[in-house]
């Protein structure tokens, strides 16, 4: 069995603790059908993926570099992780470093549950990204017009 940490997170004031609700209810669900044990969760409120300086993301961070009991981050979505595409590889190269597997519950990433590549999920992962960083730039753009 395979062990796993969720990160949750929503981005503003206008959404609330169902979206974690709803988040942590299909992680856990993943989780359970992969065979995986979920050890710890690690959640943001009203917090941008714009950048990284989430107090939970940075803690997740700063465990997995540590003789942790876990070896999956699992997310609902790539978006949930990170809105910037250069910080998500960065952040993606700390988990890596230190033999853990980004994962989503909802979306093809671009390496599978036993850490060998997902060769559809490369091209995904990083179309996802994309779009999320689009989103996230087209609203901010908006905002300031």
């Amino acid at each position: 069995m395979k062990s796993a940490v969720i990160y949750a997170r929503y981005s503003s004031e206008k959404q609330n603790d169902q979206s974690i609700e709803g988040q942590l209810r299909i992680c856990n669900k993943y989780a359970q059908e992969n065979n995986f044990m979920i050890v710890d969760t690690y959640i943001d409120r009203a917090t941008t993926g714009l950048n990284d300086q989430r107090p939970a993301f940075q803690q997740m961070l700063a465990d997995c570099a540590k003789p942790v009991p876990w070896e999956i981050v699992l997310v609902y979505a790539i978006d949930r992780f990170g809105r910037n595409s250069i910080e998500i590889a960065v952040n993606k190269q700390k988990l890596k470093k230190n033999k853990k597997t980004l994962i989503s519950a909802t979306q093809r990433t671009s390496e599978n549950i036993d850490g060998s590549k997902n060769l559809d999920g490369i091209l995904l992962e990083n179309m996802y990204i994309g779009l999320a960083e689009y989103y996230s730039q087209s609203l901010t753009h908006n905002a300031l017009t």
